[in-house]
């Protein structure tokens, strides 16, 4: 399996929900006594309870496949901003784009992901040490990057980075960058040329049936 996919594919698996959390900037808190996991702390604690689970119910998700989807699309879609992603990925071509439209294809591009390659994380070595390395304020207040590695037991680490933003109270994944390579600008320049030809809702419905696929390895 391509060691840059289970970053994208796990990217809302990584971080589980934690509701009640703060801006980027520290704001007053309801509930003093309340503490607020940092997107730090999420990335490093939610990697190592995520890749933990695929390796202890590897055995499973390889004799019921649905119930891996189920997991990882489950986590994927609490923690991913597919709509702003999907605007992201669009560019140009979502200016002036209804909301409607924006969903369909970020759902649509998620899903044919998860079809073409969700089996995969079964191949994939989970036992993996997970070291965050920095949490940096993104321009214009945009949100973070925690930048992060996976590490394999012979040394060799793989960077990964998680562009976050605040939506509706808590920190979403938009992007995420492995080995320097960002998803977004990959999905966007795939893209490109069949969106200079037809309609958004015509890309998302290709995507949907299997007539137009994403390259996650690219």
């Amino acid at each position: 399996m391509n060691r840059k996919l289970i970053p994208l594919l796990v990217a809302g698996a990584l971080l589980a929900t934690v509701p009640g959390l703060a801006p980027v900037q520290a704001a007053p808190q309801a509930d003093a006594g309340v503490r607020v996991a940092s997107p730090s702390k999420m990335v490093l604690d939610n990697s190592e309870r995520i890749l933990s689970t695929l390796e202890s119910r590897r055995a499973e998700f390889n004799s019921n496949p649905a119930a891996l989807r189920q997991f990882v699309s489950s986590e994927f879609n609490n923690m991913f901003d597919r709509d702003y992603a999907a605007r992201q990925v669009l560019g140009r071509h979502g200016r002036g784009a209804s909301d409607a439209d924006i969903k369909a294809f970020g759902d649509a591009l998620a899903d044919n992901l998860m079809q073409r390659y969700g089996s995969s994380l079964l191949n994939f070595n989970t036992r993996l040490q997970v070291r965050v390395k920095s949490e940096t304020p993104l321009p214009r207040g945009l949100g973070v990057k925690v930048s992060s590695e996976m590490m394999r037991s012979d040394g060799d680490a793989i960077p990964v980075d998680y562009l976050m933003r605040q939506s509706g109270g808590q920190w979403k994944v938009f992007d995420v960058l492995v080995e320097g390579v960002s998803f977004v600008q990959t999905f966007r320049q795939q893209f490109d040329q069949e969106l200079q030809n037809k309609s958004i809702s015509q890309v998302a419905a290709e995507l949907r049936k299997g007539q137009l696929n994403a390259n996650a390895d690219k």
